[in-house]
């Protein structure tokens, strides 16, 4: 990998990492567009943890009286009944499911899954599932003629169920195309949170498991010799500083704005790439660059 490749999918990432688009599709995609042999899994998890720093920083409130209560708690019986407590334990409930599907699929993770054909086909579901998560939740929060307006989830409501069908959203983002905070965030819609509350705890749960990931492929990779180690940390530094920009304008835009044009921008570029793929533009398998 060359430092300008490095460069660019380090832009990609941080760039795509937090918004329902699915990093880890556009680190493939823009290698294939490109011409570039497809980074791989190594390299989307050790880049993911500058993208996961990011998250670190801007929560860092939330995290440290998070993880602060919860260490307190374990000895401390009346803290159990805290908020930041009940949150330390459902985000340990809800990194379960990929912690485990993680580790059983690794092969597929690496291999199969990485097809283009399945990361233009997750693109184009999921966008259409976000779309309806969208939908359900603006008709919810604006009612209508015939109906009133409804009162949305909050993160104080979060219990153990909803905490595991979250952690199950985010381990069906080990697929390319899916999307960790697309899958997340849309599930928490269809649960019935505000978009805020959704979002902010799907940052939240993607802490462990992402940091998770990037400390088991980094020590793979330190035993390996096929890892360009300075261009790829040159991209994990480009991605948190992108990165850390993306979470601030997004969870303001969350605020106030539709999920519809990052809905209407995943269906397109599935349909497009298989297209392409189709038409031999592009190959399908992970590791060999486009034609």
């Amino acid at each position: 990998m060359s430092w300008f490749e490095s460069l660019i999918l380090g832009l990609v990432q941080g760039l795509t990492e937090f918004l329902p688009v699915s990093s880890s599709a556009h680190l493939r995609l823009t290698a294939a567009f490109s011409g570039w042999h497809d980074p791989g899994a190594a390299f989307t998890a050790i880049t993911q943890i500058g993208t996961e720093a990011a998250v670190l920083i801007y929560f860092r409130k939330d995290i440290t009286a998070i993880i602060s209560t919860w260490s307190r708690s374990l000895v401390d019986k009346e803290l159990r009944k805290d908020a930041n407590a009940r949150m330390g334990w459902l985000v340990i409930v809800g990194s379960i499911p990929i912690g485990v599907l993680g580790l059983t699929l690794k092969d597929q993770i690496e291999g199969p899954f990485r097809d283009l054909r399945v990361t233009a086909t997750m693109l184009v579901v999921i966008g259409i599932v976000i779309g309806v998560a969208d939908r359900l939740a603006a008709r919810d929060e604006s009612g209508g003629r015939h109906r009133v307006a409804k009162q949305r989830k909050e993160l104080t409501d979060l219990g153990v169920k909803d905490g595991l069908i979250y952690g199950l959203c985010q381990a069906a983002a080990l697929i390319p195309g899916v999307s960790r905070s697309g899958a997340t965030i849309s599930g928490g819609l269809f649960m019935g949170y505000r978009r805020e509350a959704a979002a902010r705890y799907s940052f939240l749960l993607a802490v462990p498991a992402v940091l998770a990931s990037g400390a088991f492929e980094l020590k793979d990779a330190l035993e390996s010799d096929h890892v360009a180690w300075g261009p790829t940390l040159f991209a994990t530094v480009i991605a948190f500083v992108v990165g850390y920009a993306v979470i601030a304008w997004f969870m303001k835009y969350i605020s106030t704005k539709s999920f519809m044009p990052f809905v209407y921008y995943r269906v397109a570029l599935g349909i497009v790439i298989i297209v392409l793929v189709f038409m031999g533009v592009l190959s399908p398998d992970a590791g060999e660059p486009a034609h």
